[in-house]
């Protein structure tokens, strides 16, 4: 059968698998491997055939074209681009030039009508039906090579004629000038590649979507997360990188058990789309979206969960098949055929192994440190998590790829394949347009470099030859500033760092950088901070979107409140329910980070705002008081039963519990903060249950921050009250001391360090091993003081939460100690 196979032109997808990879490339492997295994588990995969490499193969030695060949690449030099795009082109005229083979032919036009029948009714219909012609490389995604992206792709190619010559195109673009130059680097002659084609009925997702899907995290290499993009149309545009799409996060376990886990989703910047054209010299073209279409996600939830149920289920098998983890690289698309409106199924039409993570050794943390500051000179979307510099150079044309000189940083409006040559001498890649599945972010985290996509305007606010420093090290955001600014990598070996008794956390509040704080030792999360979330997701006073019909009426008689609601308008103009959008984005921003730690405890403590900083907030001047003090005023504790406020807190409660029981990430605990009285505790926990949050139900534990000296002195009944205390080192200081931490008069009295501080520190922790409860610390004495961090092992402390960096400094120092103290 092999042997039959090796010898066929055409083979359909169903008789194919990853095994025959050598016979018709990656890309075909894959689709026939999905059509033949997985349908049975739901996933849909348009039907097609491939043309072999045997097929490809006779085609070059009936036209006797392989020396020609073979010697125009003689003595090639790849860093010579003008000479590369020269021969490249001898090389594709040649292969366009020569006659296609009759014999060829004839199989070719025989599987184009038998795939005509299997989706149409009539006679006229086989004449055009609609399908892809995908280029498929025989070494196309190996795990030590990627080659998606350098041969060509044609789509809505109708007729016999028009499909031999989108084949011939696809022959001649194994010689494009990246594919010969990724050759040549990667060592492989330039004869060892055959090529494959895909020819695949078309999903009409012009009426509808496409995008791309990771089964990993693409910057930070998480694995337990579906990363989907979408845009409006056909796909290429968001592979190309010319429109920043929808971004959806997906959390895996909890997905496979059940729940309903989408982490996070994003409104992409969906300006254009490309659909079908009735003209068969241009069968596709791009027009604008529509303001409705602009103004909503490209998915639904349900969408979004479907495919990334098909992604598990993809990724597991790959996984099996090869014998090891494997992540993927998955292309989607939604039909909206308009001759059968609404049918809007979801299709794979493509899926490759990732080749980036696979090969990484997470062993091994690389640490980017910024030393200094500089003018911020444009931002985007950070790729990757590292730091490069050098002369801008900014091209904006092909024409000045020539111009490019090695170590310089790339600035463009964005990079397609041809630009690969120059991208790998590059230091850093900025680019004006793309999303973090567009061409410019796969290769940038291929090459290992730092790249800054979707900036919007950095050809135009990047001076030409001007030193840059490109920081990828601040999250989803990434950063161009003015002059190279020094910076230090920091390289740890995970494996030789000594166990400890007490446990390491972490204090984590942005959660975008969550998914990478995550891989560094951990245990768990001891502080996440929901102010953080709400000024930089939401940035609006949660009782503005509750009473935002209210306001709008009084808004004709308010200009500054019209102004206010204007802003609030842009952010939530997809929400029906301005309330729900706080709810959602809250939730979406806990379970980002309880999703990177799971399943070890996230402790989330409610919001902690001041009067003057919720003050601050869209519509916030409308709801708060004017206080001379807020350091110690309306904060905490007092809000949440407070009628004044309580609707907002009951927000915060149905954020949490969609993410513990919708989301299925129950390692969520919560935290109370600025808790005065015991009385106090016990309404909080009332109020708690009124909106669903029940202390003890589906292992939720409530903890209170011991801030205050009245925590330590009354500890043995908020020990009755609470499951555990976690120590608020700044605003015990503060207390105690009785200083305004605040106030630059007495800040050179503010240190943790001083005895009294210490005095009540361990108090507390002797309160809580007497009454059996957890007790940790949170504030920042730790992270700076590694006297500290020995102090409290020393007082028997259970767990140290930390600012990320310090982690494991602090770690070296507490198993020294530990070592020291004879605890094991």
């Amino acid at each position: 059968m092999k042997k039959v196979k090796e010898e066929k032109f055409i083979l359909w997808f169903e008789e194919i698998g990853i095994e025959d990879i050598p016979l018709v490339g990656g890309k075909n492997a894959s689709l026939g491997e999905m059509l033949r295994s997985l349908s049975s588990q739901g996933i849909r995969v348009p039907n097609g055939f491939a043309i072999t490499a045997a097929a490809y193969r006779h085609f070059l030695e009936r036209a006797g074209i392989a020396k020609s060949i073979d010697q125009i690449l003689k003595g090639l030099d790849t860093h010579d681009l003008e000479d590369l795009a020269r021969r490249g082109k001898k090389v594709r005229d040649l292969i366009m030039d020569v006659p296609f083979p009759s014999a060829l032919l004839v199989e070719i036009y025989r599987a184009y009508e038998q795939l005509a029948r299997l989706y149409k009714r009539d006679e006229f219909d086989l004449l055009d039906l609609d399908v892809a012609v995908r280029s498929s490389a025989t070494a196309e995604d190996l795990p030590d090579a990627s080659f998606a992206g350098q041969q060509e792709s044609f789509l809505n190619v109708r007729g016999k004629v028009s499909l031999v010559q989108a084949v011939k195109r696809c022959f001649a673009s194994l010689f494009t000038n990246r594919a010969i130059s990724y050759r040549y680097d990667k060592g492989y002659d330039q004869f060892d590649i055959a090529l494959s084609v895909a020819v695949q009925k078309m999903v009409r997702s012009d009426a509808a979507g496409s995008g791309v899907m990771f089964t990993i995290d693409t910057e930070s290499g998480f694995q337990e997360v579906v990363y989907i993009t979408a845009g409006y149309g056909l796909g290429e545009l968001v592979v190309q990188g010319q429109v920043n799409p929808d971004e959806y996060y997906v959390f895996k376990p909890t997905l496979k058990a059940g729940k309903a886990p989408i982490i996070g989703k994003k409104l992409g910047d969906l300006k254009i789309k490309m659909v079908y054209t009735a003209d068969e010299t241009r069968p596709v073209r791009t027009i604008s979206t529509t303001e409705e279409e602009r103004r909503r996600y490209v998915l639904t939830d349900e969408e979004i969960l479907t495919l990334a149920r098909w992604g598990c289920i993809i990724e597991d098998h790959y996984s099996r098949q090869y014998g090891q983890y494997r992540p993927m690289d998955i292309e989607w698309a939604k039909d909206g055929d308009g001759r059968k409106v609404g049918t809007g199924e979801l299709f794979i039409v493509q899926a490759r192994p990732e080749t980036v993570h696979a090969q990484r050794d997470f062993s091994v943390m690389e640490n980017y440190i910024l030393k200094g500051e500089g003018r911020i000179l444009a931002q985007g979307q950070a790729v990757g998590s590292k730091i490069g510099q050098g002369r801008a150079a900014v091209i904006e044309t092909a024409a000045q790829i020539r111009e490019f000189t090695p170590g310089s940083v790339l600035v463009t409006d964005m990079t397609d394949p041809d630009w690969e040559p120059i991208m790998k001498m590059a230091s850093a890649i900025v680019t004006n347009r793309g999303g973090r599945t567009c061409h410019a972010a796969i290769v940038s985290r291929e090459l290992g470099i730092p790249c800054v996509i979707g900036t919007e305007n950095a050809t135009n606010v990047i001076p030409d030859g001007q030193e840059v420093t490109v920081c990828c090290t601040l999250g989803e955001r990434g950063v161009v500033y003015e002059g190279l600014i020094p910076f230090e990598v920091e390289r740890i070996d995970l494996k030789k760092l000594p166990p400890t008794r007490t446990q390491l956390m972490m204090n984590v509040g942005i959660p975008e950088q969550a998914f990478m704080q995550g891989q560094i030792p951990n245990d768990g999360v001891g502080l996440a901070r929901l102010e953080f979330i709400i000024n930089s997701h939401i940035g609006i006073h949660p009782l503005a979107l509750i009473y935002y019909e209210e306001l709008r009426q009084r808004a004709s008689q308010d200009q500054r409140l019209a102004q206010e609601l204007a802003k609030i308008d842009a952010q939530t103009e997809m929400y029906a329910d301005k309330a729900e959008f706080f709810v959602e984005k809250l939730a979406q921003g806990i379970a980002r980070i309880a999703a990177a730690f799971y399943p070890k405890d996230v402790i989330v403590r409610l919001s902690d705002f001041k009067s003057n900083e919720y003050a601050a907030l869209l519509g916030g001047y409308l709801f708060e008081p004017e206080e001379s003090n807020a350091m110690i005023g309306w904060r905490g504790a007092s809000r949440y039963y407070d009628p004044k406020f309580k609707p907002a807190f009951g927000r915060e409660c149905k954020a949490l519990l969609r993410v513990r029981e919708d989301m299925g990430l129950s390692n969520v605990k919560v935290m109370v903060p600025f808790c005065r009285t015991p009385e106090e505790g016990v309404k909080v926990i009332e109020v708690m249950k009124e909106y669903g949050l029940v202390q003890g139900e589906n292992g939720l534990e409530v903890y209170v921050m011991c801030e205050i000296p009245s925590n330590v002195i009354l500890g043995e009944e908020f020990a009755r009250i609470f499951d555990g205390f976690s120590i608020g080192s700044n605003d015990l200081t503060q207390l105690v001391l009785g200083l305004d931490r605040d106030s630059e008069l007495v800040t050179h009295l503010f240190d943790e360090r001083n005895e009294a501080v210490k005095r009540m520190v361990a108090q507390i922790i002797n309160i809580a091993r007497r009454t059996g409860r957890k007790i940790g610390i949170c504030g920042q004495a730790p992270s700076d003081y590694p006297e500290f961090a020995t102090f409290l092992v020393e007082c028997g402390i259970d767990s140290i939460s930390l600012i990320p960096d310090t982690v494991i400094k602090t770690k070296l120092e507490i198993a020294k100690k530990e070592k020291e103290l004879g605890i094991n």
